[in-house]
């Protein structure tokens, strides 16, 4: 199949691009929605429990001029979680972009886990996204023309952290499936990467709203949280046509953490780390 190098989905200036973003209720996920949409993209978005929050995140993007639909999607239940992609590419007519933002973590011991507990996390973060990106790309290469596909990981794809077994394999994994993916999908015009944030106040971290210059880091050479507005603005521009040339490649968003090892080894004063 011939595909324009560089030209995404929809190539004609006034085609409408739609965009599918997984965990959008709140967080990076809602940020990303917004972002997309104030870049011309209609939004599907899904939710899992915060159907409120889904909401005001459509009305964001229909405060843009485009359009969004929601639909609630239970990564625990696998494969049917999936067919949401189906779902909402059919209400909004196609899907260009995938995000594969969704997830979930633990703060338990290694010794202390349960299987039912490690099953979840690897389920939402890592079978969850593998099946959401086949039913896009599938889309993607019956439509003819391209599209990005773009796996929110973490930091944590790169580099572990006590208590966090389960999340860590998943994301390891899904930073290997995106190159996988990326190899694989380059002959339909498909893109593919991921996006490694630190830490972003988001309500997973507590920190919703919170004002990230007013927090102080030491260990984070930028000495702030992210702005899931600034993680956004990273996964808008491999979502866009900027970024034709970029695939396969994990773009860390967290203000210099993981440059820190050796630093942060070297200047902890107490054994606090090993306590997840």
């Amino acid at each position: 199949m011939a595909v324009t190098p560089g030209a995404p989905a929809s190539s004609s200036p006034d085609a409408r691009r739609v965009a599918v973003i997984t965990g959008a209720d709140s967080g990076i996920g809602r940020a990303t929605a917004v972002r997309l949409a104030a870049a011309g993209m209609d939004v599907g978005i899904t939710f899992h429990t915060d159907q409120e929050g889904a909401e005001a995140t459509a009305e964001e993007v229909r405060g843009h001029g485009r359009r969004a639909a929601v639909a609630r999607m239970d990564l625990t239940v696998l494969p049917g979680a999936a067919d949401v992609i189906d779902r909402l590419a059919g209400e909004l007519g196609r899907v260009d972009v995938l995000v594969n933002n969704a997830g979930t973590g633990t703060a338990t011991p290694f010794l202390d886990l349960d299987l039912d507990t490690v099953r979840q996390v690897v389920d939402v973060d890592l079978v969850g996204p593998f099946l959401c990106g086949q039913r896009a790309a599938r889309r993607m290469i019956d439509q003819g023309d391209g599209g990005r596909i773009v796996n929110v990981t973490s930091v944590h794809e790169h580099q572990p952290r006590v208590g966090a077994a389960p999340y860590c394999a998943a994301k390891g994994g899904l930073g290997l499936l995106t190159q996988v993916m990326a190899l694989e999908l380059a002959e339909h015009g498909i893109t593919v990467n991921s996006v490694a944030p630190g830490e972003i106040a988001t309500p997973m971290t507590g920190q919703e709203d919170a004002d990230v210059r007013a927090a102080e880091r030491p260990g984070i050479p930028l000495r702030r949280p992210g702005d899931a507005r600034e993680v956004a603005a990273v996964i808008a521009f491999l979502a866009g046509r900027d970024a034709g040339y970029v695939t396969g490649a994990s773009w860390s968003v967290d203000g210099g953490m993981l440059r820190m090892g050796p630093m942060a080894g070297s200047h902890l004063q107490d054994d606090s780390w090993r306590r997840p």
